[in-house]
């Protein structure tokens, strides 16, 4: 009777360690989760976009790469399993005190039903991933040696605080130059993470210049709006102007379009361009910007 009593006393002293273990581990999971999944727009700050890159390797689509999803299963697995290994007795025993209390029982519940919700939100979350070519065409990735590379054509037209933007001022740095409008909402400003991303990723500073598709809507008024809503940095420019002028400076850099004029959509393809320091093309890109940080990387030791 006195080794029961005692061992009881032992059990009460501890009971409900193992829950809140078990609770801790569940809102550390949909923390980690949410950090790593939920949708952040365009105006993410600098912290964010170096943790899901260093954590999960997020990049275009803001969705972890292979490596990232192991660590987001793989480490609430792990804590659960140690949790197990460790106070199983405990745990189970402490379960079922909580179901035979209303609090206790609210309490679980309320604890499913977060990770049910979680996990249909994880789901639709890549689900709703924009495909690639939804509304753009995606283009082979072209990389060329310093003895290949031609001049990039010219670009000259207005930039979001009102000026001429002339790519020939740009001599003596390199320059990402890419297209996309304002108006879409899921293939253009992903682009233009992925951009701004791999930049980050590469401790470059080199302006990214996007040239308006879409010179009937992105019209120079505009621009800065959009600036915004893309997150740029201060040395990035959106580009547009007259609607001829625009066109032929897309005519020139082979960015070819297709408008309704229903509704004023464009389908056009994912262009990247790195432009060295000499004004010339050193790659052209599609959507997949992976190879851009380590490209940076490369002109910046070459100059």
């Amino acid at each position: 009777m006195a080794t029961r009593l005692t061992i009881d006393r032992t059990h009460e002293g501890d009971r409900g360690l193992a829950a809140v273990a078990l609770v801790a581990i569940v809102l550390i999971t949909i923390a980690w989760w949410a950090l790593a999944l939920w949708p952040v727009g365009s105006e993410a700050p600098e912290w964010m976009l170096r943790t899901r890159l260093a954590c999960f390797g997020s990049r275009a689509d803001e969705l972890p790469h292979a490596g990232g999803w192991v660590l987001l299963i793989g480490e609430p697995l792990g804590m659960l399993g140690t949790l197990y290994a460790v106070w199983g007795d405990a745990l189970r025993r402490d379960l079922r005190w909580m179901r035979q209390r209303v609090w206790g029982g609210a309490t679980l519940g309320a604890l499913a039903a977060l990770l049910g919700t979680g996990l249909l939100l994880a789901v639709r979350r890549v689900t709703s991933a924009p495909p690639t070519g939804a509304e753009r065409i995606d283009i082979p990735a072209l990389v060329f040696d310093v003895g290949e590379r031609d001049a990039a054509p010219a670009l000259r037209l207005t930039d979001q605080w009102g000026g001429v933007f002339d790519l020939t001022s740009m001599r003596g740095r390199a320059t990402i130059v890419t297209f996309a409008f304002g108006h879409c909402e899921t293939m253009c400003p992903t682009l233009v993470r992925d951009v701004l991303i791999a930049r980050l990723e590469a401790g470059s500073t080199v302006p990214v210049v996007t040239v308006t598709v879409d010179p009937w809507r992105d019209v120079p008024e505009r621009l800065a709006t959009i600036a915004r809503e893309w997150g740029l940095a201060p040395q990035d420019c959106v580009l547009s102007g007259a609607v001829d002028d625009v066109l032929g400076a897309l005519h020139r850099w082979d960015v070819r379009i297709t408008r309704d004029d229903a509704t004023g959509d464009v389908a056009h393809p994912a262009v990247v361009v790195l432009v060295d320091a000499e004004g010339r093309a050193a790659a052209r890109l599609g959507s997949d910007v992976s190879r851009l940080a380590g490209l940076l990387r490369a002109e910046a030791i070459r100059q």
